[in-house]
């Protein structure tokens, strides 16, 4: 695991790392390698895993699980650029397969910033570390583990896809989108496909449109320097929302294996296309200094870290269309941000009213549009939003909701999302992460978006922490004649 010592490591992946083994999903010779710039020993790597799963597992802690964890644990303190840090690693894998049993199966996790993507490729190829099959000779194999960001723009994204694939074999990349992994996520394929009920009016005749909506209620917190040049387009609407889009609007596979899960994602992304007038098709902004949560909280450009002039974005809004006969002429309106009222991830159908209405005016007063809403987090769940009578000798409607929560429904617990995705690389089983024809096609979405915003002279649009955006993202929705649901 490279960039063992970042956030991500320390509040995800150790802790599921941990939760799979509490779980006997590992097997008890697993090894975990650790990579980074700190002079450590391995007993010191060893306290600091064991740290970050006491605060972060989702499981409660146990000794023997960990005892048998701490076994395989070692660290190789180094540069990315040095070639001695590698040798060590490729002697510490030795020596693992060794004491383990681990039989020369390695996944290599790069939890590192995008940049450092070409130098460490680079140098596992250059030690021997790679794989250019998906199995070695004896049997073994070598698979890298990916984070998103896939590049910055549709060019950058070929060239890292160039790097990838002169070290290791398309089979053995593994592109982490964590979302994919969410158990709402997939319930949206067995939703759509084991119900009679919803497929019938899952297509233009009866859809509306679509709102794909992740709002989040923090800041950007200690990571400005990644995400300052980033902004919430390329963090989030490039990957998270049009793998989102993509899994409600794609055809039925003939099964769920990955190269037809896959297939059909795809097709839906190739079909896609921004609003022909980006200006009236698109909103961008900052959030600014406000009271949100109790607290006054900074503006973006106050931010330790951010320049005063910077014009990165952390709202988002777009509409795109789909080319095809099942979605032709329903927008699917996708949007993002910090410093939102509340932290939420959905996907919003929402249906065309009823053709005629048999009441007067004041029965239906407040009555909406019928909406089916897929909830991804925090309170995973599906909720049908209808029409019904009020309880009273006179008619009158309002809407009421039918909801169901994974909470309350099911004895068993969702795993966590790098639980599920962590445990897919090490069986080799791809059907949660996106190939990079997925990746390319969702670049050449978003890079015009990103090419108009960049052409704007003036910067992105003010809106204050803990509101629901920018007045420009609510007049995107007003000249279609719909506007923002709240979540």
């Amino acid at each position: 695991m490279f960039g063992v010592t970042g956030d991500l490591s320390r509040k995800k992946l150790l802790p599921a790392i941990y939760d799979l083994a509490n779980r006997g999903l590992l097997p008890p010779g697993f090894g975990l390698v650790g990579f980074a710039r700190r002079d450590w020993r391995a007993e010191h790597f060893a306290e600091v895993v064991q740290q970050a799963v006491r605060e972060n597992a989702r499981t409660p802690f146990r000794d023997d699980v960990w005892q048998q964890l701490l076994e395989g644990i070692r660290f190789v303190p180094g540069d990315l650029d040095s070639d001695e840090a590698f040798e060590n690693l490729a002697a510490t894998l030795r020596e693992l397969d060794e004491a383990q049993g681990t039989g020369g199966n390695h996944a290599f996790y790069l939890s590192v910033p995008p940049k450092a993507f070409d130098i460490t490729l680079d140098q596992l190829s250059r030690h021997g570390l790679a794989g250019k099959t998906p199995e070695g000779p004896d049997g073994a194999w070598s698979r890298v583990v990916i984070e998103k960001p896939f590049g910055h723009d549709l060019a950058s994204a070929q060239e890292l896809q160039r790097k990838v694939s002169a070290a290791f074999d398309p089979q053995s990349v593994f592109r982490i989108d964590h979302y994919l992994g969410k158990e709402t996520v997939q319930n949206m394929l067995a939703f759509r496909f084991a119900n009679q009920l919803f497929e019938p009016i899952w297509n233009r005749s009866y859809i509306d449109h679509v709102q794909i909506t992740m709002a989040e209620d923090i800041g950007i917190g200690g990571r400005a320097g990644y995400y300052d040049g980033i902004g919430a387009a390329r963090d989030v609407i490039q990957n998270h929302l049009l793998q989102l889009l993509a899994l409600t609007a794609m055809e039925e596979p003939t099964s769920f294996s990955a190269d037809q899960l896959r297939a059909e994602k795809l097709k839906v992304l190739q079909a896609t296309r921004p609003a022909a007038d980006l200006a009236r098709g698109t909103a961008r902004g900052q959030y600014q200094a406000a009271w949100a949560g109790g607290e006054l909280v900074k503006g973006y450009l106050e931010e330790d870290g951010i320049p005063s002039d910077s014009r990165t974005e952390t709202y988002a809004a777009i509409r795109v269309d789909i080319d095809n006969r099942r979605w032709a002429g329903v927008p699917f309106y996708l949007r993002t941000a910090k410093r939102m009222p509340r932290r939420v991830t959905e996907v919003a159908l929402i249906l065309k009213p009823a053709p005629h209405l048999p009441f007067t005016n004041s029965d239906v007063t407040g009555l909406g549009s019928n909406a089916l809403v897929m909830r991804i987090q925090p309170d995973e769940g599906v909720m049908l939003r209808l029409g019904a009578k009020v309880p009273a000798t006179q008619m009158e409607i309002r809407d009421v909701t039918m909801d169901f929560a994974y909470g309350t429904s099911f004895a068993e617990s969702s795993p966590e999302a790098y639980e599920r995705l962590i445990l897919d690389v090490l069986l080799g089983d791809p059907p949660l992460f996106p190939q990079h024809e997925e990746v390319e096609a969702a670049w050449r979405i978003l890079d015009p978006v990103l090419d108009y915003w960049q052409s704007l002279a003036e910067p992105p649009e003010g809106y204050p922490a803990g509101s629901w955006g920018t007045r420009s993202g609510r007049e995107m929705l007003a000249r279609d004649g719909r506007s923002w649901r709240r979540p």
